[in-house]
């Protein structure tokens, strides 16, 4: 199993307390299910794929604090602070029309109804109340909301999105560019 071929579904923030646990950032919907007691999760440490079980979990300001095997202390639960937690890509539920997995946008051009060219979706930020595309465009980064009022098509297959997007959204970074520049 190849770290590309895994797909990413939190990471770890810091320790939570001094019996080991830490604190997730999750990075799927399916929290209750990818962090349950008993859950495998891989993660690369000094270059290795290593697996790590979930022993206790609870969700908690928004992210999860969770309890491995083997991390029993504080001293143990920093050591993991900062390490990505992946799961097999065959482990991805099916999902229903309409519905995308974050690593299935990133990478996604976008243009407008109209065939202006955005830039390239590089992150999906999730911690907001709508989820939010972060394009690298022309005049610096663009944050478009991942809503249909917005976005009239998305093809993952073919890597494009297509979003309607109301006057002054992608001009909204241009001063700050220029300023920089």
């Amino acid at each position: 199993m190849r770290w590309d071929e895994m797909i990413t579904v939190g990471r770890i923030v810091r320790p939570q307390g001094n019996r080991g646990e830490v604190v997730v950032e999750s990075e799927t919907d399916f929290g209750d299910e990818r962090f349950q007691p008993g859950a495998v999760l891989y993660v690369q440490r000094t270059g290795e794929i290593g697996e790590i079980r979930v022993e206790s979990s609870r969700p908690h300001a928004h992210r999860w604090v969770v309890g491995f095997a083997g991390a029993g202390t504080i001293d143990e639960a920093e050591a993991l602070r900062g390490v990505e937690l992946r799961i097999p890509a065959a482990q991805l539920r099916t999902l229903d029309a309409g519905q995308h997995y974050v690593h299935d946008l990133v990478g996604c051009e976008m243009q407008t109804t109209t065939g202006q060219v955005v830039g390239t979706v590089g992150d999906v930020r999730l911690d907001t109340g709508v989820p939010i595309l972060v394009v690298a465009g022309a005049h610096g980064e663009v944050l478009v909301p991942f809503t249909e009022a917005f976005c009239r098509s998305v093809d993952v297959a073919g890597k494009m999105i297509v979003i309607d997007p109301p006057d002054g959204l992608l001009d909204v970074n241009a001063p700050a560019a220029r300023e920089r520049s």
